[in-house]
């Protein structure tokens, strides 16, 4: 055992705010290639017992050549967890918000996908910001298979938002210096 180990600085890099984003910004996600095993296990956690998604007959009668991936299993790939996203914002996530997707094309066994994560719009509150995402996951074909968009709460920087109060508790002690009130 190490002395000069301390577990809670055993971390990524600081944390990334609201204000350090910028629209544009890309984030990267590793490709996957989906499996047969992959669909298995997504239809044993969501329940989902379509055929459409492990009935090979029943997808071949339909035109595909073999069982489609969940919706919502393809999503998981954007999750910002998945990628490099997650651990940039580190401490400044507040909440996952809202979230909504296109499913344009169907994902089959063997499909290999490249999720990517894209800053879209950046939305300042008081001391918060909402950093819209815009999500794609394209295949090995280039086809885009899924579009959509991601929102997260994020906090804005305790250092800037300190320096912002202490400039407005000096403007208040300027005006009480001067005889003035100040009516916030």
């Amino acid at each position: 055992m190490s002395e000069d180990f301390d577990r809670r600085q055993h971390r990524f890099s600081e944390s990334r705010y609201f204000e350090d984003l910028a629209v544009g910004e890309r984030f990267y996600i590793p490709s996957r290639t989906v499996t047969e095993a992959n669909f298995a296990a997504f239809q044993t956690v969501s329940a989902d017992n379509h055929p459409i998604h492990y009935d090979v007959e029943y997808c071949r009668e339909r035109g595909h050549p073999g069982p489609l991936a969940h919706g919502f299993q393809v999503l998981c790939f954007t999750a910002a967890g998945a990628g490099t996203f997650a651990h940039v914002i580190g401490e400044s996530l507040v909440a996952f918000i809202e979230q909504s997707s296109k499913f344009l094309k169907p994902v089959y066994p063997g499909d290999t996908l490249y999720p990517s994560l894209v800053v879209a719009a950046l939305t300042p509150q008081r001391t918060t910001g909402v950093a819209t995402i815009a999500v794609t996951v394209h295949n090995q074909k280039n086809e885009l298979v899924l579009t959509g968009e991601q929102k997260y709460l994020l906090k804005k920087a305790r250092s800037r938002i300190t320096v912002q109060a202490t400039a407005l508790s000096s403007a208040r002690n300027l005006f009480t210096a001067s005889g003035s009130r100040l009516y916030t």
